[in-house]
């Protein structure tokens, strides 16, 4: 699944980004959700949204989409995990910061015993962001975490070459498979 989260974008620029990833997709298992924009994800057919915190419940995206269309949440605790997920229309959550990240403060991460709990907790796959390294996935393979999310593990993999890149998304793959 790619996230296309690109908040600066104007709305001409984002469906444009959108329906590129969306036809660079076509014809592989590879899902494009957009981050917080249920308008752009439906215009570029995409095959879902990622919401915010801070965006509508996603029983009311729900209400307007079918039900093959992916609608994740970001959740930054087991309470707000609970609440969110009894709500109906999830079929996702993202937990984070789970691990210090430089984007975030060090004090704010939740660290992968939070992690282990809403895995085992909550009713939908549950997916780790925050500090994700290739070192990591075999911790959040094992704590019971469906998948992660990354942007500095992806950039710093985008530099290597091609055969070094392939071995690391098999090191991905291969500790969920483990």
């Amino acid at each position: 699944m790619v996230q296309v989260r690109e908040a600066g974008l104007t709305d001409r620029a984002l469906g444009a980004l959108v329906a590129f990833a969306v036809e660079a997709s076509r014809g592989t298992s590879t899902r494009i959700v957009v981050n917080d924009r249920v308008d752009i994800a439906l215009a570029h057919g995409a095959d879902g949204v990622h919401l915010k915190g801070s965006s509508v419940p996603a029983s009311r995206v729900r209400d307007h989409v079918g039900d093959d269309w992916i609608v994740g949440r970001s959740i930054h605790g087991l309470d707000e995990g609970r609440t969110v997920t009894a709500a109906g229309g999830l079929d996702y959550v993202l937990l984070g910061t789970v691990f210090a990240t430089a984007s975030k403060p060090a004090g704010s991460s939740l660290g992968a015993a939070a992690l282990r709990q809403a895995a085992a907790a909550l009713p939908v796959p549950v997916l780790a962001i925050g500090g994700v390294t290739l070192e990591r996935m075999p911790e959040l393979a094992a704590s019971g975490a469906a998948g992660a999310a990354a942007i500095g593990l992806f950039a710093d993999l985008a530099g290597i070459a091609p055969v070094k890149f392939s071995a690391a998304l098999d090191a991905l793959r291969g500790a969920w498979k483990g």
